[in-house]
C-alpha cells in the first residue's frame, strides 16, 4: 500500500465478515500480554491476552508482508520491551513495536528463513537472532537493525540447515551452536562473543554424520544438557550429546506426522503432530546420561544394550480437542514455559488453518501418578481439552451490532449482504466505485457513505442517502476495476474499465452510467488491469492491458473498441508485466521464472528467456522506468547505456551473440552489486502531492470480501483547503490580508536599485511583471484548484468567476453534471460544500476528543458543524515502507466492558439533543452499550492506544483547526457554508453603494465569523494544551503522550500549518514535562549531538567578508548529518536493496521510537544519523526556550523580559544551558551554525528541513547561543539565504507549501527579524563592521581583483534595509545610540542616485525621525550626531566621511542651513549650541576642514523632559543665518551665526 506522505491517518471499515486468518506461526510475548499469529496471507494478528486466564481478544492486524509469514521471534531479553521480528517467504524481515503497532525496521534479504531463534550471547548487551533456512549457513542477525552480524559456514558437506539449537554449557563462558543439515550431518560451532562481519569465516569445530534425514527440530534438554531430542516427521529420537548415539525412538501415530517437540523435565518430553494434538511422554530413566539423572553411573552396563520393553518412552497424556474436525493444513504450534508469580507455567499454543487459537496448560504429573497410570491398562491414554479456544470469526460473531462496512446501507439487517470484491476511489469526483460478488458495480459519493457509517447527524434520518448509481453488466464476481484517467490524462475522463469472473472486460461511461463495450477475448477470469506507460506509440497509448487466469495478456483499445494484442501461450501464471516502450516490447514474467518478450505493434512473440537472462531483462525494465521518471530523456539515456541489459536487448534485436554474452557477464556483476546500493534521493525534487482522502480496498485473502482503508493525508488536505480559499481571492485581497507582501517589499527593493532614467523604465517593467506575477499566482492557484476537479460553484449553479459583475466574467459554466436541479447534480452539491471541506469535516469529527469538555462539544456541533462518532473508530498507523497496523473492531468493546462509564465523561445523552437517561430503557441494550463504549473511546481509550497515534492525531487536529481558523468563516454547518460562498461573491460584485440592510448583515456576518474563529481556536487549545490533564482527570492512567522526537522532526515541516502545529505541541509538551522531565530528556539526547569541533579558543576564526567556510572541515567530522532528501530528516536504511522512489522519502520519517526506559545503542548508521538530527533539533528547542539568557544576567534590568518572566526563566533553566554550565549550549550552537553554514553536499543538500530547523532555532534562541557564535558568520549566512527574497515573494502567513529555496528564505528572514529585535546592538554593529570592510574592498577592488557584486552585502541590500527599518520602528532609543552605524548601513544599501534627486526623508523616511540626522540636498551632505558627542559628516559627492568632536556629551539635534553653508548642533546635556562651517580648498581640491564658527550656552532643560530624548529638541533654520531651538515644552529660542 503506497502512502504519499508520512502524516496520514488511516481509518478502517472492516465490514461484517471477519478476515481469513490461516495461521502459519504463533508467538506469546514474555509478559504474556500479547499473542502474535502470522498467517499464510502475510498478515500478523496481535491478540490482547489476559495473563491469568489466557483469554484473548484480537487487537490489531499488521499488514505489509507480501508472502506467508514463516517465523516470529522475540527481539529482546527485556520483559518490558515489546518488540518482535517477523520474516516472510519472500525474504522480507520486519521489526515491530507491539505497543505502538509500528514497523520500526524492514529489510528484504535474498535469504528465506524457516526458523529464527533469539539467543542472548555471552558478552552481548541484547539478543541476537540465529536464522536458518533455504541456504547453507547460519545467519546471526541484529534484531533491531536487521543487519547480518556474522555467519556460520560449513567446511564439511555444506547443506541447508534444517534444525538448530544454541546452548551455553555449564560452567563455561562461550556458547555452543548445534546444527543439523537436511542430509543428516551434525555440526558444532563454538562462539566466544567476539565475532563480527570482518572476522574470518567461522567454520564448524566438529561434525558427524547421523542417520536422520530432513529433521524438523533439535532441542537439548535445559535440565540435563547431554540429552538431545531430534524430531523428523516420521519419528522422534533421543540422542546422547556426548557421542551422538541414539538412546530411544518413537514412531508417529498412524496418519499423523510429527511437527515439533520440547523437554518438560529431565525425563519428560512433549511432542506435537500435524493433527494439532500434543503427546506427553516419560523417557526411560535407564537410558539417560548426565549428572542430573539418578541412574547414570559412569560404566553402567545397561548402556548400549539391546532394548527391553520398559526401555521405551511411555505416553501418559494426550492434549487434543474433543470432536475436532480435520485441518486443511498443518497447524502452527509452540510450547511456552513462562514464570508467573514465582511459579513456572507450561503452555502449548496452537493456531490452525481456520484461524482458531487454542491454548492448553500442560499438566504436571508426579511420579506416583505416573506409576498409577502405568498399572491401569488404558486403550488410549487420558486426553485433555484446551483451556482457551478463540478465533477472529468468533470475535466478529460476538460483536453486536456487527462491525460496519462501507456500503452497509445497501444490506438488509445484520446479515452480511452481497460481498464487495473490488473497489477504486475517484479522487476528482470524490466517488467510490465498488464491484460486488453478484456482478453489479455501485458508485457512491465517498465521504457521504463514510459519514453514514460512522457519524451521528441529520443524514441518519434520510432514506436512500447518499444517492448511488448501479451498473449491472458482469455475470458473476467483479474482480478488478481501473480508472485510466487517474494514471494519465490522455484517457477519457468518463471511462471506467472493469474485469470479471465471466472472462469479460467491460468499458463503462461513468457519467451516463451506460455500458459502452464488452471485450470477450480471454478464456479465464480477469485478474488484473493495467495502463501502459505514456511514451508508447500513439496506437498503444489508447489501450489498457488486461491479464487473465488462462495466462493470457491483452492490449485492448478503448477508442477503437477492439483487441490489438492477444499474448497467450504462457505456460505458467503471469506474475509481472514490464514495458520497454522505446523498443516496442511488452515483457511478461511468469511464475516459473521465464520471461516472454512481445512486440506491441505487431503482436508477435519476440522470444522467451530463462534464468539469469530473464532476471536481467526484468531488472533493466525497472531501471529505465525509474530513470525515465527521474531525469527525463537525457538521464534515461545515460543510465540506460550503463546498464548491461540495454546492450542485452540491442544484442537480441540485432541477433548479435557476442554482445549478448558480454552484456550477461556485466549483468552478473551488477546483480551482485544490486543488494548493496542504498538509494540516495536528489536534494530538491518536489514530491508529487497526495490526495486528501484515498480509499483502498484491503483484503487479507483473495476469497475474502474487501474491507476499506480510508487514508486521510493531512498535508494534502490542508493544501487543498488553502488552494480553494486563495483561489477565490483576487491578488489585491490576498495582499490586503497580508498573505503576500509584494508592495511593501517592492518599496524597499526599489531603493537599492539604480535610479538613472533608463532604470525608471526597468522598474516600471519590473512592477508590471510583479503585477502580472501576482495575477499569475492567482491563475495558477485557480488552475490547480480546477485540475483537482474543484470549481468554485455558487448557489445558482454558476462558477464563482462567472458571477454577475464578477472579476472573471467568463459567463456561466455549469458544473460537471449539468444543470443545478436535483440533489445529484454536481453543482448543487458543490454549493453545499467542496469535497475537501467534506473530508475535513469527516476527519475532524473522527479525531476530536469528544466528551472532554461538554461546552466545547456543544460549540463543535452547533457552530463548527462537527458530528459525533456512532462507534469506536478503527484507526491505523502507517510506518516504515508503507507497512501498516490497523486496529480491529473487536478490540474495543471488550476492553471497556469491565468499566462503568462515569457520568462525567459521558453524560447520558444519546441523541445530539439533551434527552434524559430514561431513553436508554427503550433502546436495545447493544445500542446502549455501543454508545457507552464510543463515549469512553473518544474521551479516553483513543488516547491510550499508542504514542504514534496520539502524536499524529493531535498534529492533524491542531493543524486542521488552525487552517480552518485562517480561512474566512469556514465551518461545516451547511447553511453557514452556503452563506459564506454567497458572501464571498457579494464582496466581489459590490462597489461600495451598500444599503442599511446590507451593513447590518455585514455586521452579523463579522460577529458570526468571530464566533467561528473562536470555536476553532478553542478546539486547537484543547488538543494542544489541555488534553493530557483532561484525560488524566477522566480516570486514565495510561495516557500515551505525544512523541517529543516525532514533533521535533517536524519542527520545520514544509507545510506551514503542520509546522506550526508541531511547534505548538512540542513546546506544550516540553512545558508539561517540568524541569525534571526536561533534564531527563536532555540527558537522554545529549550524547547524540554531533561534535563539530573547533578548539575551545578558536571559535572566532578570522575570515574574509562574504566567505563562509564550514567548521566541520577542521576536524573532518565524519558524523556529518545527512538527510537523504530535501523534505526529510533522515536517510533510508543502508541495507535497503530496492531503491525507493523519491515520492516515498517521507514515510521514513515515521520511525520514531518512544523513550525506552533502557538505553540502547543506535543499531545502524541510518538510525544514528536520525538520532543526531533529532537531538540537534530537540536540544536546540529546549535551549532556545528554556536556556538561560546570556545578557539577562549581565544587565541588571533587561529590556525585553519583565522581572517575573525573568524569574520564571531562571527557575526553569535546563542544566547545560545556563551561564555557569554551558557545555551543552556550546555544542548545540556549534551544531546549529554548522548546519547553517555547511556547503551543500549530497549528504546535506542546500535546502532541507534540518537546515531550516537550524536557521529557525538560531533565531529563536539567539540570546542563549550568542556567546558561542561567530555572530558575523551567522548573520552573513542568513542574509545569503534572503538574497532572492524578492523572487520568492509570499509573506510569513502564506499557508501553501513553498519551494524548498523559498521556504529557507522565509525561515531565514524570520530568524533575522528575531535576532535583530533580540540583540539590536549586535545586529547593527556587526552589519556596520561588514559595511566598512566592504567599502575598503571596494576602494581596492581593482588591485585585489574582487567581484563585489557577488558578495552577500551587495545582494542582500533590500533585506538589510528591511531589518534596519524594523529596528528603527520598534526600538528607536537603542538605535539613537548607534546612529552613525545605522546611517553607514543605510547609505550602503540605498543607491546614491536616489539621493541626487530626492531628500533623505523621501527616500528613507525612517531614519529622519531622529533629530540628530540632517541632509542637505544642496551640498549633498548628511550630518549625523552621535551619542559620544561626535558629528559625522558624509560627503555624498566624493563618497567620504569625516568626524568632528563637537560636544563633550551626546548630540541631541543637528541641522544644515538652507544654503548648506552652516551646520548647527545642539547637546542638551552640555547645554551648548554650536555652528560649524566646512571650508574646502581651492576649486574643491585638498582636504576639507570643518571648524566651529560660533558657540552659545543654552538654558538647562528641566529633568522631567530629559526622560524622553526622542521628543527633546529640534533645530529649525528660519533663514540662512538664524536657527530656532524648539523644545518639547513649546518654548523657542533663536540664535544667529
Amino acid at each position: 500500500m503506497s502512502v504519499a506522505t508520512s502524516l496520514s491517518v488511516p481509518v478502517v471499515l472492516w465490514g461484517k465478515t471477519a478476515p481469513t486468518h490461516c495461521i502459519s506461526c504463533i508467538l506469546l510475548s514474555r509478559d504474556q500480554r500479547t499473542l502474535a499469529t502470522g498467517c499464510y496471507d502475510g498478515q500478523i494478528c496481535l491478540w490482547q491476552v489476559d495473563p491469568d486466564t489466557l483469554k484473548m481478544t484480537p487487537r490489531c492486524l499488521l499488514v505489509g508482508h507480501t508472502g506467508p509469514v514463516l517465523c516470529l521471534s522475540k527481539a529482546s531479553i527485556m520483559s518490558d520491551n515489546n518488540f518482535i521480528v517477523s520474516s516472510s517467504e519472500t525474504g522480507e524481515m520486519c521489526t515491530w513495536d507491539l505497543v505502538d503497532g509500528k514497523c520500526c525496521e524492514v529489510v528484504k534479504l535474498p535469504y528465506v528463513h524457516t526458523n529464527i531463534q533469539a539467543y542472548h550471547l555471552s558478552g552481548q548487551d541484547d539478543v541476537r537472532l540465529f536464522c536458518n533456512g533455504y541456504y547453507a549457513e547460519v545467519l546471526v542477525m541484529d534484531p533491531f537493525s536487521l543487519e547480518i552480524v556474522f555467519t556460520l559456514s560449513s567446511r564439511v558437506n555444506p547443506d541447508w540447515i534444517c534444525a538448530l539449537h544454541i546452548l551455553r554449557p555449564a560452567k563455561r563462558k562461550e556458547d555452543v551452536v548445534l546444527a543439523l543439515t537436511t542430509t543428516g550431518t551434525v555440526k558444532v560451532w563454538t562462539l566466544t562473543g567476539q565475532e563480527n562481519k570482518a572476522s574470518e569465516p567461522l567454520f564448524e569445530n566438529e561434525s558427524k554424520q547421523i542417520r536422520c534425514l530432513n529433521a524438523l527440530s533439535m532441542t537439548c534438554c535445559a535440565y540435563n544438557q547431554r540429552t538431545v531430542l531430534v524430531l523428523c516427521s516420521k519419528f522422534w529420537q533421543i540422542y546422547d550429546a556426548g557421542d551422538f548415539s541414539v538412546l530411544c525412538s518413537v514412531i508417529s501415530p498412524r496418519g499423523e506426522r510429527w511437527l515439533g517437540g520440547d523437554f518438560l523435565a529431565t525425563d519428560r518430553v512433549i511432542v506435537w503432530s500435524d493433527e494439532g494434538k500434543g503427546y506427553l511422554y516419560k523417557l526411560p530413566a535407564n537410558k539417560l546420561k548426565g549428572k542430573s539423572v539418578s541412574s547414570s553411573v559412569a560404566d553402567n552396563r545397561d548402556f548400549h544394550t539391546r532394548s527391553v520393553e520398559t526401555d521405551n518412552p511411555f505416553l501418559y497424556c494426550v492434549l487434543s480437542v474433543p470432536g475436532d474436525k480435520p485441518l486443511s493444513c498443518p497447524p502452527a504450534m509452540r510450547f511456552h514455559l513462562v514464570s508467573r508469580g514465582g511459579r513456572f507455567l507450561k503452555y502449548l499454543l496452537r493456531g490452525d488453518s481456520e484461524g482458531q487459537v487454542l491454548a492448553w496448560a500442560v499438566p504436571d504429573v508426579s511420579g506416583s501418578q505416573l506409576a498409577q497410570l502405568r498399572q491401569e491398562e488404558f486403550a488410549r491414554p487420558p486426553g485433555m481439552p484446551p483451556m482457551v479456544t478463540t478465533s477472529l470469526t468468533k470475535a466478529w460473531a460476538d460483536m453486536k451490532p456487527p462491525p460496519v462496512g462501507i456500503l452497509d446501507q445497501l444490506d438488509s439487517g445484520d446479515l452480511p449482504g452481497v460481498k464487495l470484491t473490488a473497489s477504486i476511489y475517484l479522487s476528482q469526483q470524490n466517488r467510490l466505485v465498488v464491484g460486488r460478488e453478484d456482478g453489479s458495480i455501485i458508485i457512491v459519493p465517498a465521504t457521504q457513505t463514510v459519514l453514514l457509517q460512522l457519524l451521528h447527524g441529520r443524514h441518519q434520518q434520510y432514506d436512500d442517502w447518499p444517492p448511488h448509481q448501479l451498473l449491472p453488466g458482469h455475470a458473476g464476481r467483479v474482480n478488478c476495476l481501473l480508472y485510466p484517467h487517474h494514471h494519465h490524462p490522455r484517457y477519457e475522463r468518463s471511462h471506467l474499465v472493469s474485469g470479471g469472473v465471466d472472462f469479460a472486460v467491460c468499458l463503462w461511461d461513468l457519467y451516463a452510467g451506460t455500458l459502452l463495450h464488452k471485450f470477450c477475448v480471454h478464456a479465464g477470469e480477469i485478474t488484473q488491469l493495467l495502463v501502459p506507460p505514456p511514451n508508447c506509440t500513439p496506437r498503444i497509448q489508447t489501450c489498457v492491458c488486461s491479464v487473465a487466469s488462462d495466462h493470457s495478456v491483452t492490449l485492448l483499445s478503448l477508442t477503437q473498441r477492439r483487441c490489438y494484442v492477444l499474448a497467450s501461450r504462457h505456460l505458467f501464471p503471469v506474475v509481472s508485466i514490464k514495458w520497454r516502450p522505446l523498443d516496442d516490447f511488452m515483457v511478461v514474467g511468469c511464475s516459473d521464472g521465464t520471461v516472454y518478450v512481445w512486440q506491441m505493434e505487431t503482436g508477435h512473440l519476440d522470444r522467451v528467456l530463462h534464468g539469469i537472462g530473464a532476471e536481467e531483462v526484468l531488472f533493466a525494465c525497472d531501471e529505465t522506468a525509474a530513470a525515465g521518471a527521474s531525469g527525463g530523456g537525457a538521464a534515461a539515456g545515460e543510465v540506460g547505456l550503463a546498464n548491461p541489459a540495454v546492450h542485452f536487448f540491442r544484442g537480441l534485436r540485432h541477433r548479435n551473440l557476442s554482445a549478448i554474452r558480454h552484456a550477461t557477464q556485466r549483468g552478473l556483476h551488477q546483480l551482485q552489486q544490486l543488494h548493496q546500493g542504498a538509494h540516495q534521493d536528489p536534494g530538491d525534487v518536489p514530491r508529487p502531492r497526495g490526495l486528501p482522502l484515498d480509499v483502498q480496498g484491503l483484503r487479507t485473502n483473495p476469497r475474502d470480501p474487501e474491507a476499506h482503508v480510508l487514508c486521510f493525508d493531512i498535508e494534502a488536505l490542508i493544501v487543498q483547503l488553502l488552494t480553494e480559499e486563495y483561489g477565490a481571492m483576487s491578488p489585491g485581497s490576498l495582499e490586503a490580508q497580508g498573505l503576500i507582501s509584494r508592495a511593501e517589499y517592492q518599496k524597499v527593493a526599489a531603493l537599492t536599485m539604480s535610479a538613472s532614467p533608463d532604470a525608471h523604465k526597468k522598474i516600471a517593467g519590473i512592477l508590471a511583471k510583479m503585477k502580472e506575477g501576482a495575477e499569475n499566482v492567482q491563475t495558477k492557484l485557480q488552475a490547480k484548484a480546477e485540475s483537482v476537479g474543484f470549481r468554485p460553484v455558487n448557489m445558482d449553479g454558476r462558477d464563482a468567476a462567472g458571477s454577475p459583475g464578477g472579476s472573471g466574467g467568463s459567463g456561466a459554466r455549469s458544473g460537471i453534471g449539468g444543470t443545478a436541479g436535483r440533489w445529484n447534480s454536481v453543482s448543487a452539491e458543490s454549493a453545499m460544500a467542496s469535497p475537501s471541506m467534506e473530508v475535513a469535516q469527516l476527519l475532524l469529527s473522527l479525531l476530536h476528543a469528544w466528551g472532554m469538555d461538554p461546552d466545547l462539544d456543544r460549540v463543535c456541533e452547533t457552530k463548527l458543524g462537527l458530528l459525533r462518532p456512532m462507534l469506536p473508530v478503527s484507526f491505523g498507523v502507517v510506518s516504515k515502507g508503507g507497512y501498516m497496523s490497523l486496529l480491529l473492531p473487536t478490540w474495543l468493546p471488550q476492553a471497556l466492558t469491565g468499566e462503568t462509564v462515569t457520568t462525567e465523561t459521558a453524560p447520558a445523552t444519546l441523541a445530539t439533543g439533551g434527552t434524559p437517561g430514561g431513553l436508554e430503557k427503550d433502546l436495545p441494550p447493544e445500542l446502549v452499550r455501543m454508545e457507552r463504549s464510543t463515549r469512553l473511546f473518544t474521551a479516553r481509550a483513543h488516547w491510550e492506544l499508542s504514542t504514534t497515534l496520539t502524536s499524529t492525531h493531535l498534529l492533524a487536529v491542531v493543524a486542521l483547526a488552525n487552517t480552518l481558523m485562517a480561512m474566512s468563516n469556514a465551518s461545516f454547518v451547511p447553511e453557514q457554508e452556503r452563506s459564506r460562498k454567497l458572501h464571498r461573491q457579494a464582496t466581489r460584485s459590490s462597489l461600495g453603494w451598500a444599503s442599511k440592510a446590507e451593513q447590518d448583515s455585514e455586521e452579523l456576518w463579522t460577529a458570526q465569523q468571530a464566533q467561528i474563529k473562536q470555536g476553532w481556536s478553542l478546539l486547537a487549545t484543547l488538543h494542544c494544551v489541555l488534553l493530557p490533564d483532561k484525560v488524566a482527570a477522566a480516570g486514565s492512567r495510561t495516557f500515551k503522550r505525544p512523541q517529543v522526537e516525532m514533533l521535533a522532526r517536524r519542527w520545520q515541516h514544509h507545510c506551514l500549518e503542520v509546522r506550526e502545529a508541531a511547534q505548538a505541541l512540542l513546546l506544550a509538551e516540553l512545558g508539561r514535562l517540568g524541569p525534571r522531565g526536561r533534564k531527563a530528556l536532555v540527558d537522554a539526547w545529549a550524547p547524540y549531538v554531533p561534535a563539530y569541533g573547533t578548539a575551545p579558543g578558536d571559535t572566532h576564526a578570522p575570515q574574509t567578508a562574504g566567505t563562509t567556510t564550514s567548521q566541520a572541515n577542521s576536524t573532518g567530522a565524519s558524523n556529518l548529518l545527512s538527510p537523504a532528501s530535501a523534505e526529510n530528516m533522515e536517510p533510508p536504511a543502508p541495507s535497503q536493496p530496492q531503491p525507493q522512489p523519491a515520492g516515498e522519502d517521507e514515510d521514513e520519517e515515521e520511525e520514531e521510537y518512544t523513550e525506552e526506559a533502557w538505553a540502547r545503542k543506535p543499531w545502524s548508521t541510518a538510525e544514528l544519523r536520525r538520532k543526531q538530527t533529532t537531538a540537534v533539533v530537540l536540544l536546540g528547542v529546549i535551549g532556545a526556550e528554556f536556556g538561560q539568557d546570556a545578557a539577562a544576567e549581565a544587565s541588571a534590568a533587561p529590556v525585553h523580559l519583565p522581572t517575573r518572566e525573568q524569574q520564571r526563566r531562571k527557575s526553569s533553566v535546563v542544566e547545560g544551558f545556563g551561564l555557569g554550565h554551558n557545555s551543552l549550549a556550546r555544542r548545540t550552537s556549534l551544531a546549529l551554525t554548522h548546519l547553517l553554514l555547511a556547503e551543500p553536499s549530497p549528504q546535506l543538500p542546500a535546502h532541507t528541513q534540518l537546515r531550516r530547523a537550524a536557521i529557525d532555532l538560531l533565531g529563536r534562541g539567539f540570546t542563549v547561543w550568542e556567546p558561542h557564535l561567530d555572530v558575523t558568520k551567522v548573520l552573513l549566512g542568513l542574509l545569503e539565504l534572503c538574497c532572492h527574497a524578492d523572487k520568492l515573494v509570499p509573506s510569513m502567513t502564506y499557508g501553501l507549501p513553498l519551494s524548498p529555496a523559498a521556504d529557507s528564505c522565509r525561515t531565514a528572514r524570520h530568524a533575522l527579524t528575531l535576532i535583530a529585535t533580540a540583540r539590536p546592538a549586535a545586529f547593527i554593529t556587526t552589519m556596520a563592521r561588514e559595511v566598512a570592510r566592504y567599502n575598503t574592498l571596494q576602494q581596492n577592488s581593482q588591485a585585489l581583483n574582487v567581484n563585489l557584486h557577488s558578495s552577500v552585502l551587495h545582494r542582500a541590500k533590500p533585506e538589510i534595509l528591511r531589518g534596519v527599518e524594523l529596528l528603527i520602528d520598534k526600538m528607536q532609543s537603542e538605535m539613537s545610540d548607534l546612529l552613525i552605524e545605522v546611517v553607514d548601513i543605510v547609505l550602503h544599501c540605498v543607491d546614491p542616485g536616489h539621493l541626487k534627486q530626492q531628500r533623505l526623508n523621501e527616500v528613507f523616511p525612517a531614519v529622519c525621525r531622529f533629530q540628530q540626522v540632517s541632509h542637505c540636498p544642496h551640498t549633498r551632505r548628511i550630518a549625523v550626531g552621535a551619542r559620544s558627542g561626535q558629528v559625522a559628516i558624509y560627503e555624498l559627492r566624493s563618497n567620504r566621511c569625516q568626524t568632528v568632536s563637537a560636544h563633550s556629551s551626546s548630540v541631541t539635534a543637528c541641522a544644515f542651513s538652507p544654503d548648506g553653508k552652516f551646520l548647527a548642533t545642539y547637546s542638551c546635556q552640555e547645554n551648548r549650541l554650536s555652528f560649524w562651517q566646512t571650508s574646502t580648498g581651492m576649486f574643491g581640491l585638498g582636504n576639507s576642514q570643518t571648524r566651529c564658527v560660533k558657540s552659545y550656552s543654552t538654558a538647562p532643560i528641566p529633568d522631567m523632559s530629559r526622560l524622553n530624548p526622542a521628543r527633546l529638541a529640534r533645530l529649525v533654520w528660519i533663514n540662512n543665518r538664524t536657527v530656532a531651538l524648539m523644545l518639547a515644552d513649546g518654548s523657542e529660542t533663536r540664535f544667529n551665526v
